[in-house]
């Protein structure tokens, strides 16, 4: 008798090789749909069930699902009328320090500020955007902090985390990622070891 995958299986599956997969269309229709939505745009159902579960997600009452649109690329700048050589001109190859996906959980956080930022997780690209989509927790309702796994989020020092880099994707922009060896110029922070950028 054949084993019964459970969706969790079936959604991560697809995702693995998403161009091969049966969902792949759908994927592409949805792209086009994204683009032309807002930047900000509450769901109701996460769109990788794979993935929002294994960073915390739960179905019930104070989690949020929030799908945020963030432009791809570097910075960019006025071009300069002045005379420079070109490399001094400041306009190509300026990069922020933090990654597209750390800013689209902080502008999430500043629409909905009543909650907390738990996680992210990739959903898509194209040309222009990088989708990914916030886990938020409204750390107010009774059913969060009665729950032992993640009443923790309610606690004044978790508060304003996302700010902080204490998710995932900040954790791997200030370079924490690597454990205790290769990262002892970043513990606690590059600015407690004087190497923050002038």
């Amino acid at each position: 008798m054949p084993e019964i995958q459970s969706t969790t299986t079936l959604v991560r599956d697809a995702w693995k090789s998403l161009k091969k997969s049966e969902i792949y269309n759908l994927h592409k229709q949805r792209m086009i749909s994204w683009r032309n939505g807002p930047a900000l745009e509450r769901v109701e159902f996460p769109t990788r069930i794979d993935r929002a579960r294994a960073l915390g997600y739960k179905s019930k009452k104070g989690f949020v699902i929030v799908r945020s649109k963030v432009r791809r690329g570097g910075r960019n700048k006025e071009h300069i009328m002045g005379g420079r050589r070109p490399r001094r001109k400041g306009i190509s190859k300026l990069t922020p320090k933090k990654s597209i996906q750390w800013i689209a959980e902080e502008r999430t956080a500043d629409k909905y500020p009543n909650m907390e930022v738990l996680n992210s997780y990739y959903v898509g690209e194209d040309g222009y955007y990088k989708y990914y989509e916030v886990i938020l927790v409204d750390k107010n309702q009774p059913e969060i902090t009665h729950d032992p796994t993640i009443s923790w989020i309610a606690e004044p020092q978790n508060t304003g985390r996302v700010y902080r880099g204490l998710t995932s994707a900040g954790y791997k922009s200030r370079g924490l990622m690597t454990g205790r060896t290769g990262s002892s110029k970043s513990r606690p922070s590059i600015r407690a070891n004087g190497r923050l950028r002038r």
